[in-house]
């Protein structure tokens, strides 16, 4: 038989006795080394998207207009990772990008 007690924390009348969450803050030094690292990282993956854009192109010459799906899904999957990178430089998010998180 389930407990009838089991919800009681998050009733509304109940709420407001309940000890407020307090977020895991990061340190800010903390912080700030990933934030050097990130923006390195950022460098890299701009240089890596203007060569592939270059070898995309001369495929695209050689191949009349058909470009390399590959070439095409890794450079939307870097552009990815440097948007949840730059969110989280700017404290948009507070989730670091790989290689601290999952590539999505």
């Amino acid at each position: 038989m389930a407990d009838p007690h089991e919800f009681d924390d998050v009733m509304p009348e109940n709420t407001a006795k309940r000890e407020p969450e307090v977020p895991v803050e990061e340190n800010l030094f903390t912080r700030l080394v990933y934030m050097i690292i990130i923006a390195f990282m950022i460098s890299f993956a701009s240089t890596i998207i203007g060569v592939l854009a270059v070898i995309q192109f001369i495929i695209m010459l050689a191949s009349q207009k058909q470009p390399n799906e590959r070439l095409a899904e890794l450079g939307t999957d870097v552009g990815i990772w440097v948007a949840k990178a730059t969110r989280y430089q700017t404290a948009a998010s507070e989730v670091k990008p790989w290689p601290w998180t999952e590539l999505d």
